[in-house]
């Protein structure tokens, strides 16, 4: 759970990597996510062996934003961001 603007500007990047992990040579694919994500190589191996074969049929629209009440302490508005 996060903001909704926050939620809104996240989108476009999770959408274009797991576009990028189910399409193309694995060796490569994983090299950039893994740049892309700081280093982090078991993070993008789980986005290639696990996450992305989910999505093959799928041309985008990997990930929904559901707007929830705002918060208490402030009003700001929340979202919560979960895979299709």
């Amino acid at each position: 759970m996060t903001t909704e603007p926050r939620a809104k500007e996240l989108r476009p990047y999770v959408e274009k990597m797991i576009t990028r992990a189910k399409t193309g040579n694995a060796v490569t694919n994983l090299r950039i996510l893994a740049s892309d994500m700081g280093g982090q190589l078991d993070v993008a191996q789980k986005l290639i062996k696990d996450i992305a074969p989910k999505y093959v049929g799928r041309n985008g629209g990997y990930i929904r934003i559901m707007k929830t009440p705002a918060r208490a302490s402030d009003a700001a508005p929340m979202a919560l961001i979960e895979f299709v």
